[in-house]
């Protein structure tokens, strides 16, 4: 199966709610349009990081909070931006992928924290570690579509690319 967007949320500043939407423009250097972290108005835009730019989870993450934990979590309440299916995030630290006409390179793990068990009202923590998603940044402008695929950099590639800078 191949890696797919499945739904996409931006929220205009920390804590707002987050608003589904079919196409988002991913920004080089900046994030997701109409986001919080594009603005730096997010709840954690006072720490530098290029990570925050756009945060993904797996929608199997949350089936298996679901059946695992019996907990109910709708992607909208995880707080990240893409909502994807049949792609292994975690695997996707340290490397550049594309989806729809944006490149995105993976840099850290998206732990959940107390912010968003504070935020859904739900003992999520135990349930989403090491499967909270990816934060990401955007190594090159373009859009994401609900059903855009995507395409992974094979290692190689990646580590020569970041090698050379």
């Amino acid at each position: 199966m191949e890696g797919k967007i499945v739904r996409i949320f931006t929220a205009p500043k920390g804590s707002a709610p987050m608003h589904e939407v079919a196409e988002v423009n991913a920004v080089l250097g900046k994030g997701l349009e109409g986001d919080r972290y594009f603005d730096a108005t997010g709840t954690f835009s006072k720490k530098e990081s290029p990570g925050r730019q756009v945060t993904f989870i797996e929608s199997e993450a949350l089936d298996a909070l679901a059946r695992d934990y019996q907990i109910e979590l709708d992607a909208s309440e995880t707080r990240r931006n893409i909502l994807t299916r049949g792609v292994a995030l975690n695997h996707l630290v340290g490397r550049e992928f594309v989806v729809g006409s944006a490149r995105l390179r993976g840099i850290k793990l998206c732990e959940p924290c107390s912010h968003l068990e504070k935020m859904t009202g739900k003992p999520v923590k135990s349930g989403l570690a090491h499967r909270g998603g990816l934060n990401a940044e955007v190594i090159g402008s373009g859009s994401m579509r609900v059903g855009d695929l995507f395409d992974v950099e094979p290692e190689e590639i990646t580590q020569k690319v970041t090698a050379r800078g």
